[in-house]
């Protein structure tokens, strides 16, 4: 029996655990937090990212080694690679870490992004604006994640704002796009290089944290080939083995590269209930060299994220083929803290669906987009 060992102990880390058990895996979680969710269903050492004592246990009580998030540091994992097998491997880690090697790659591999511009200091941001115009969006190169330490400029006269709001770190600027709509690949590579994508999924926003998702995206068969060529590209330019998504905007029928995610991912949450294989199954298979699961989507699927707190549960539970998820977080403004997937077999049943529970949940608001993506018949 293998031991997954997983670095960070959120929502993601508790889900990879509750993907492996039916495959007779174990897992051991290491995270700071006395209370960290995956902590509920796998054992848990506290240890912070530099504790190398505690972490060469870690290593020694593991087979294997995994990200539940992409802020671990990368030399931490460039140490533990000299103790037990890494996945993904600590180049990927970092250069997902820092939003300009992530675009310049994006850019390598023949993937367009938006306009951007490497900002280090102040006068540099007054000469990238100035260059790409406003509106623009001022990004911390690193740490920032579900719209953190992003400012958006819709002036020159924001220059002074948008620097000492980010508090002067390394950052760079990027045009703002006027995209159609947001999409997301979810795919997976193996140690042995097999290759496989989930359907394109159609993703939508709230105050920079993801709010629902709907798979498979509708009419994205064109677009699909090309997204997946350009996940493939960057899972063998980083040797990355494991799951990853990779964000995408569509503008004017084309697609620019946003942001990738080296791990297990939030818009990919549908395919445990929605695929033959989840994106938690297929990471545990990837990282411990088994044959790759069915990625493809059995129905039609939504995913509603909760934020802050919890709804009530009952008007799920009561829908047919719709499945409750609670992190076991307490709750708390922003925070990620459970999620619902209401599966169908058709776009009208899934309409019907998601009307009764936005009615009875209040929340007419966060399905509108996702009823409106649907169409109709």
């Amino acid at each position: 029996m293998s031991t997954i060992g997983i670095l960070g102990g959120g929502q993601l880390a508790r889900m990879l655990a509750l993907a492996g058990a039916p495959l007779g895996l174990r897992f051991l979680v290491v995270d700071s937090a006395e209370d960290a969710c995956a902590g509920q269903v796998a054992p848990l050492l506290r240890a912070d990212w530099r504790d190398f004592d505690k972490l060469a246990d870690f290593a020694a009580r593991v087979d294997v080694a995994t990200f539940d998030f992409e802020n671990v540091p990368a030399d931490t994992a460039q140490w533990l690679t000299e103790h037990v097998p890494v996945f993904p491997n600590p180049r990927a880690l970092a250069i997902s870490q820092d939003r300009l090697a992530e675009k310049t790659l994006f850019r390598e591999i023949g993937l367009d992004t938006p306009e951007f511009a490497t900002v280090d200091g102040r006068d540099d941001l007054a000469r990238a604006l100035e260059r790409i115009g406003a509106p623009a969006i001022l990004k911390t190169r690193r740490l920032g994640y579900d719209g953190k330490g992003q400012f958006r400029l819709k002036s020159p006269a924001d220059v002074d704002a948008a620097w000492n709001a980010l508090g002067g770190a390394p950052s760079i600027l990027e045009a703002f796009v006027p995209f159609e709509r947001e999409l997301s690949v979810i795919a997976v590579r193996s140690r042995e290089g097999e290759f496989r994508a989930y359907p394109l999924t159609q993703n939508w926003h709230a105050e920079g944290i993801l709010s629902a998702s709907l798979a498979p995206a509708p009419d994205s068969e064109a677009l699909a080939p090309i997204a997946y060529a350009h996940a493939r590209r960057i899972a063998e330019e980083l040797d990355y083995v494991g799951t990853f998504a990779l964000e995408l905007f569509v503008r004017d029928g084309k697609l620019l590269g946003n942001e990738m995610a080296p791990r297990v991912h939030n818009s990919g949450h549908w395919t445990i209930e929605g695929a033959p294989a989840s994106q938690f199954e297929n990471h545990l298979r990837a990282v411990l060299g088994l044959p790759l699961g069915d990625t493809g989507a059995l129905d039609v699927h939504v995913m509603l994220n909760w934020v802050g707190e919890l709804p009530d549960a009952l008007p799920i539970l009561a829908e047919p083929r719709a499945h409750w998820h609670d992190y076991g977080k307490s709750a708390r403004a922003g925070r990620k803290v459970g999620h619902a997937t209401v599966c169908a077999r058709s776009a009208a049943e899934m309409r019907e669906r998601l009307t009764r529970i936005g009615a009875a949940l209040g929340r007419e608001a966060q399905v509108a987009p996702v009823l409106a993506a649907l169409g109709r018949e």
